[in-house]
């Protein structure tokens, strides 16, 4: 455990089917789900529930984001630990059931209060994506884990597309509709698994639980001994930083400036997914052998960056649906990250490292939405002195760049040249 050098083992295979892979990938996609599917509404919600302007709400919004986010950076590590306890199968069964409930809560809710209620209790039960990962990360060889977590967050971006279209259409019927509609796919994906999902992490491989692990500092504290883990750790702080200005302020940053309807923000949200899906769930694996894992970051990072330029300066509608592919390039970077940190990562402890990286994309999810949509309300308030509503893009832009000096100490020069071919 010293030592920096990868550590790589043969992935233990269960009996794994389709069944099973449709499983973990639908159970991500709830997650992403959950996520989308209030976005398109969330502006108008909190105008009638606060009676406050779309440049205000944004601040409450953000403040919703925070508290769903910080349940997930406490739990993120408890629940991977516990899969690595007493197995991946109970511990994703256990949440999909909590979710169900969860998503019935949120739909009868009617103060803000009750609807901050229900945020904590989704973070707490929808941190099962280093569960997932963790089952991925268990039955697939190291050399293939980067395309495997391709296709979880091409699962992830599928639940972006489902979910804005629910909210903004169903949106128009009552925005509690949608979330009794992921309540009963929630509990109807349990009962799924409940028959199908068999345990990837056989009793061999098991270790008791620990609360110095389990804690979130505690899981960073145990898988960053490994020195250039550490620097990819702070790439992964900058970049999902960055990347969290979307959830944060797109519906806010589409209403006010481009007068968008909750359909056109979910509209426009889907397509979002459809790009992620089709980068992280098919292009990616060709980038990958063109280019290798640290070049595909590389690349991803160049994408990224115009596309948030290109949104933060956009004056027409139709610039915003040019820009969107290279935003959906952007997010190849999180699996091949994910790759980059897994394949340094001993087999026995891949529940604990996806319950780092998920506290790490928590972290980023807390600080984002505060400081994003702060920018966003600054730049866009009745008596600001310097109207811009693209500020939170620019910054989330020169992140993006900044993430470049921690990658290239993390991975070395001779490790950031392309393979031959």
């Amino acid at each position: 455990m010293g030592t920096d050098e990868p550590l790589r083992g043969a992935a233990v295979e269960p009996a794994v089917s389709r069944h099973t892979t449709a499983f973990v990938c639908i159970t991500v996609l709830i997650d992403a789900l959950g996520i989308g599917i209030i976005m398109p509404v969330m502006p108008n919600l909190l105008e009638d529930l606060m009676g406050t302007s779309i440049s205000q709400a944004s601040i409450w919004g953000g403040y919703l984001a925070f508290v769903y986010a910080a349940m997930q950076f406490v739990f993120g590590p408890v629940l991977g630990n516990l899969s690595d306890r007493f197995g991946r199968r109970p511990v994703l069964l256990v949440s999909l059931v909590a979710l169900a409930v969860d998503y019935t809560f949120m739909a009868v809710a009617n103060t803000i209060a009750l609807l901050f209620l229900g945020r904590l209790l989704a973070g707490i039960a929808g941190a099962t994506h280093a569960t997932a990962n963790a089952y991925i990360a268990d039955v697939t060889q190291p050399e293939k884990r980067a395309a495997a977590f391709g296709l979880i967050g091409a699962a992830f971006g599928v639940g972006f597309i489902i979910g804005p279209v629910i909210g903004g259409i169903a949106g128009e019927f009552g925005p509690r509709v949608p979330l009794m509609v992921a309540a009963a796919i929630a509990f109807v994906n349990s009962l799924y698994g409940l028959f199908v999902l068999p345990e990837s992490l056989p009793a061999s491989r098991r270790r008791a639980f620990s609360w110095r692990r389990a804690n979130p500092l505690g899981a960073a504290v145990q898988i960053l001994q490994f020195p250039s883990l550490a620097w990819l750790f702070i790439v992964g702080l900058l970049f999902n930083t960055a990347f969290g200005v979307y959830p944060a302020t797109w519906s806010y940053f589409m209403q006010l400036k481009f007068s968008w309807s909750p359909a056109e923000v979910g509209f426009s949200l889907s397509l979002v997914g459809i790009g992620f899906a089709v980068s992280q769930g098919l292009l990616i694996r060709h980038i990958l052998r063109l280019f290798g894992e640290v070049w595909t970051v590389i690349f991803s990072f160049a994408c990224a960056a115009i596309a948030l330029g290109g949104i933060a300066f956009a004056t027409q509608t139709w610039l915003i649906y040019t820009i969107i592919p290279f935003s959906a390039l952007g997010a190849m970077a999180t699996p091949a990250m994910t790759a980059l940190m897994a394949n340094r990562t001993p087999d026995d402890a891949q529940g604990e490292l996806q319950g780092a990286i998920a506290s790490m994309a928590s972290i980023t999810m807390i600080i984002s939405p505060l400081v994003m949509t702060r920018l966003f309300r600054v730049f866009t308030a009745e008596d600001t002195a310097v109207y811009f509503p693209g500020a939170p893009y620019v910054f989330a832009a020169i992140l993006v760049i900044l993430a470049l000096l921690p990658l290239w100490l993390g991975v070395g020069r001779s490790r950031a040249r392309a393979p031959r071919h």
